[in-house]
């Protein structure tokens, strides 16, 4: 049995940079982001998860998301990134990936980006990408799955905003 946690990356700068040179892939987190998201790492900790993996996209909104949810949970040394993991990865393909890890993975948190994490979570309840749920900035849901493969094998266990998250711890 896996259980996966899927979190969105917390708030970063606006979209509005790219056009003014910054890349897309360099967007920061914000001083809001951070404050929410280290309340978000506390509660998370305070669940008492098993993570053995941290898979990050490698932009750095979701790089830095990861970074600060390892950090609170002291596990530095479990973070990967993934391209998988971008907003234009390919589920399928982040599955294969999740694969080939070697050992048993109990927990796994994946880091990602809004709509590509919306798609994965779909495919991964249905076996569709049509499911339609909102996963907030820094928004966390857990999924357990007997086996890993793509399409439905997963159970929605449960899916808080960061306001949920922060209230309850």
């Amino acid at each position: 049995m896996t259980d996966l946690y899927i979190l969105r990356h917390a708030i970063a700068a606006p979209a509005e940079r790219t056009r003014r040179g910054v890349p897309d892939r360099e967007r920061e987190l914000t001083q809001e982001g951070r404050r929410k998201l280290k309340g978000v790492a506390r509660a998370f900790r305070a669940m008492g998860p098993s993570v053995d993996l941290i898979l990050s996209s490698p932009y750095v909104r979701a790089r830095e998301t990861a970074e600060l949810v390892a950090k609170t949970l002291g596990i530095m040394d479990r973070i990967r990134l993934s391209e998988h993991l971008t907003p234009d990865g390919d589920p399928a393909r982040l599955l294969q990936q999740l694969f080939q890890i070697r050992g048993p993975l109990g927990g796994v948190l994946l880091v990602g980006h809004d709509l590509h994490l919306q798609r994965l979570v779909s495919t991964l309840l249905t076996g569709g990408t049509g499911l339609q749920f909102t996963l907030k900035r820094a928004g966390l849901c857990k999924l357990t799955l007997p086996r890993l493969e793509p399409g439905r094998c997963a159970t929605l266990e449960w899916l808080l905003t960061p306001r949920q998250m922060i209230a309850m711890w």
